[in-house]
């Protein structure tokens, strides 16, 4: 039977009512935490040698280009530092960059009274995405194209080796949003717009990242994000940014849903990487119902931590403490009340760290909320091997020849070709033969690396152009495929097309991440439209690849076209996209969203009624 949002509800019922239900898959299995729970002695040993200035730095981490000085790691007893976006080393971005600010930081944390290591976070979303030469792979929403969850785990691992080799050990990732809104700037980061698929790959990724057990040198911390439903934030309601020149529209903003829809649609994804140990999950931006996530303690500590059995870390998201009600002290109040473990901070640490300790010693905050916090990141440190004795806790070096490797992005370059939607075929023009005489290339993203990879890509927001991580562009990969005798045309705006057997565009977005990506409008640029128009024209077939982080209004062009492919943002390996025109392998993409009409659709989503999409969620020829 088609999913639609009754069965759905229907079918999901069991397992979110309380933890006794919850516990009941694990009676005769290992407990999905029992990787944790063996450090709880030490854990507890360990915390009551601590003063409280040291308690209250372990919930601190601190974007490391906002310390002050580089030894207030150990002066505030910081438990964790993360690199946020554009927080490159100062000395560059290179592998070799990254591992010596990584032991630098994690000299100064080794360097305290007791000596405890240092968490260092990253958001590695679609590979080791901040590192110049690290393989970056497909975002969320073209894996979940695939349905293939033991593809997204190898890369999830490959991912996790990558960062060992900066020393870097928590990937800010997997990303379970169910995005239901494709004018959210976010929704590339989530796997599509079913809980299915966001419980299936999130579930992959964390096992991918974390190993069987996370203690090996090869494995990383895993954080789901962002609890919880901020895929269903509501037009208009976003957080104003002065990038965005005060304009509010979904990122960061309020999801009206009751108790009931928010368990069904967007807590799926949370229990299943909870059912494979998931080690921390950050918490959302946004409001439910007018709350913010981040100071809500029903759905931190009551439903996450007590109902579904959380027990590692819960972690902020960045700097948002601040857009909690009252001034410092109540913020901090807030959210440590609430159940945050960690407080991520882009600076302001100083202060912060006095304000927790007032208000312990004041009794506003209990010092067992404190002494829990505590004790879930110390298990968590235990676990990965971080308090071993003889264990050395610097970047493994080498490590470092294997980033980026051949291997890795073969692993990429099949996550590429499974992503790929077919749309349109008609009269067969695809698949291309490598033997045609002529090939015309076009448009503003077959030669352009940055398109192809979109946001989070070694700068927060991503670029168009050379993106100096490698890869191959569409372009080349094309030259790269067929005959030497076939000649591979390339013209950005589609001019003399004339003489060729085929045209192939390739269009769509350029990058962008999080509120910077929130649209009003989804068309298709004008130039993106006179390219196609232009290459149309001449008379030869005409194929349209579409690089971007959602669907768009395509219609327009869909009509003027032979082959129509949605590649989504594939990341560094064109080849996976040539694998499939050229008929190595046959296009298997199923679409993870809805593909509207116009935007007069939006938001359209699976069980709506009506429900009468360009495309249907799950749609995709082949060949």
């Amino acid at each position: 039977m088609p999913l639609n949002r009754r069965t759905f509800l229907q079918a999901s019922t069991v397992g979110f009512t309380s933890l006794a239900t919850f516990a009941q898959g694990f009676t005769a299995a290992k407990h999905p935490y029992w990787y944790l729970l063996r450090h709880t002695t030490s854990a507890k040993s360990l915390c009551d040698r601590m003063t409280l200035a040291e308690k209250v730095g372990q919930m601190i981490q601190v974007d490391h280009v906002g310390l002050a000085q580089p030894d207030d790691i150990g002066r505030y007893f910081l438990g964790s530092v993360l690199a946020g976006g554009d927080s490159e080393p100062a000395t560059g971005n290179g592998v070799q960059d990254w591992a010596d600010l990584y032991d630098a930081c994690q000299t100064q944390a080794l360097n305290t009274r007791l000596g405890i290591p240092l968490l260092f976070g990253i958001d590695a979303v679609h590979g080791h995405n901040n590192v110049l030469g690290a393989v970056i792979f497909p975002h969320n929403i073209g894996l979940g194209c695939t349905r293939n969850p033991q593809l997204v785990e190898r890369a999830a691992h490959i991912t996790a080796l990558e960062m060992r080799a900066t020393g870097i050990q928590w990937a800010f990732a997997p990303c379970v949003a169910v995005p239901q809104d494709d004018r959210w700037g976010r929704t590339y980061e989530g796997f599509g717009e079913t809980p299915q698929l966001a419980s299936m790959f999130g579930e992959a990724a964390v096992r991918g990242l974390q190993g069987r057990d996370l203690s090996h040198s090869l494995s990383v911390l895993a954080c789901a994000k962002h609890f919880v439903g901020d895929g269903a934030t509501a037009f208009g309601t976003g957080v104003a940014h002065k990038e965005k020149a005060g304009v509010r529209l979904l990122d960061q903003g309020d999801v009206s849903l009751s108790e009931a829809e928010v368990r069904q649609w967007h807590i799926p994804g949370y229990l299943s990487t909870i059912q494979v140990g998931v080690g921390s999950i950050m918490v959302s931006y946004s409001s439910w119902n007018g709350v913010k996530c981040s100071g809500n303690r029903q759905l931190l500590t009551e439903i996450l931590k007590q109902e579904l059995g959380f027990e590692g870390i819960l972690i902020s998201d960045y700097g948002a403490v601040h857009q909690l009600d009252g001034d410092a002290k109540s913020q901090i109040e807030q959210t440590v009340n609430a159940g945050m473990d960690i407080v991520m901070l882009a600076d302001r640490y100083q202060g912060f760290h006095t304000d927790l300790m007032e208000l312990v010693q004041t009794g506003r905050i209990p010092l067992s909320r404190i002494d829990d916090a505590v004790m879930r990141i110390l298990r968590v440190k235990l676990a990965l091997g971080l308090l071993e004795k003889g264990r050395s806790l610097l970047a493994d070096r080498q490590l470092q020849a294997k980033v980026g490797s051949p291997q890795h992005r073969q692993v990429a370059r099949e996550c590429v070709r499974q992503s790929l939607v077919l749309l349109k075929n008609d009269r067969r023009v695809l698949p291309l033969s490598k033997r045609l005489t002529r090939i015309h290339v076009s448009g503003k993203s077959a030669n352009d690396l940055g398109n192809q990879c979109g946001g989070w890509t070694i700068t927060w927001q991503g670029k168009s152009g050379t993106v100096t991580t490698g890869g191959t562009t569409i372009l080349q990969a094309i030259q790269a495929t067929v005959s030497i005798k076939t000649e591979v045309v390339y013209a950005r705006d589609g001019s003399n097309a004339a003489a060729a057997d085929v045209g192939i565009v390739v269009i769509g977005e350029t990058p962008y991440t999080e509120w910077e990506g929130d649209r009003e409008d989804l068309s298709l640029d004008p130039e993106d439209l006179a390219v196609v128009d232009t290459v149309r024209q001449t008379g030869i077939p005409v194929v349209v690849i579409l690089i971007s982080g959602r669907p768009m209004v395509i219609e327009p062009v869909l009509r003027q076209c032979d082959a129509f492919v949605a590649a989504w943002l594939p990341g560094t390996e064109g080849r996976g996209v040539t694998d499939v025109l050229f008929g190595d392998y046959p296009p298997t993409g199923k679409l993870c969203c809805s593909w509207f009409r116009s935007m007069d659709q939006i938001p359209i989503n699976l069980g709506d009624r009506p429900y009468t999409p360009l495309f249907r969620y799950g749609f995709g020829l082949t060949y």
